[in-house]
């Protein structure tokens, strides 16, 4: 129990950090560990009340990078599309789709670096589309904070509000399959309840910690970090699905 304690400690303090900067990450990186003692239901349910708290954490700490236009303009399309999107998931293998995840993101940083001044026009339109695109792709491949991310990022937009922007999208998605995951009869025994009261704390400290960070990262240079971090997310996908 110990062992498993600091493990998960490690991974909670590290995944906020990464996750705050990026837009994405805790739930990438703590899954796949916290399967290795814990049943997949046990660990999205886990994990997911984590990365809620990481997506208040955003909100709370980046909350001068609001635009409320983004948000509703970008959010509402999306969790439409995120349906439309999970219901193909049904005819395709997981293991594929991660993989095309993989190639996607891959090609999408190779084209940034290429074309560093590519941006999508901030208008009405395009954060529909946007929004829209980044849902439907996260309702297939299932995992909504790299892709999420990868859009959100071809706005070009400051730091403040790519972070905010992406903590507040991520925490009205996060409290609907966390109630549908209670609704559905996941629970957690009495030692990861216990856990969480440290484990949420940490994140916070994580999550301030990337603030700090955040601080020394040149806005001209926020999106090409947010580029090599969709990469690493890309090339783990392609390898390890």
């Amino acid at each position: 129990m110990v062992y498993q304690a600091v493990i998960l400690s490690i991974f909670t303090f590290l995944a906020a950090i990464i996750g705050t900067i990026s837009g994405f990450g805790i739930s990438t990186i703590m899954i796949p560990v916290m399967t290795l003692f814990y049943p997949l239901p046990t660990v999205l349910l886990f994990v997911a009340i984590i990365h809620l708290c990481g997506d208040i954490w955003k909100i709370i700490l980046f909350k001068k990078g609001a635009n409320w236009k983004l948000i509703a303009a970008f959010g509402i399309p999306g969790i439409i599309m995120s349906y439309l999107g999970a219901s193909i998931t049904l005819t395709i293998p997981a293991v594929s789709l991660k993989k095309l995840l993989g190639i996607f993101l891959i090609l999408y940083v190779v084209y940034l670096f290429m074309k560093q001044k590519w941006k999508i026009p901030k208008t009405n339109i395009s954060s529909v589309i946007g929004g829209s695109l980044s849902g439907f792709f996260a309702g297939i491949f299932g995992v909504g904070g790299a892709i999420r991310g990868a859009f959100l990022s071809a706005y070009d937009l400051p730091k403040e509000t790519y972070i905010y922007s992406a903590g507040m999208i991520a925490f009205f998605i996060d409290i609907s399959r966390i109630t549908k995951y209670l609704t559905g009869g996941m629970t957690l025994n009495k030692y990861l309840l216990i856990l969480l009261l440290f484990l949420v704390p940490l994140s916070f400290i994580g999550a301030f910690t990337a603030k700090k960070i955040v601080n020394f990262i040149p806005q001209k240079s926020f999106r090409l970090v947010i580029a090599v971090l969709l990469g690493f997310i890309g090339l783990k996908f392609l390898i390890y699905p």
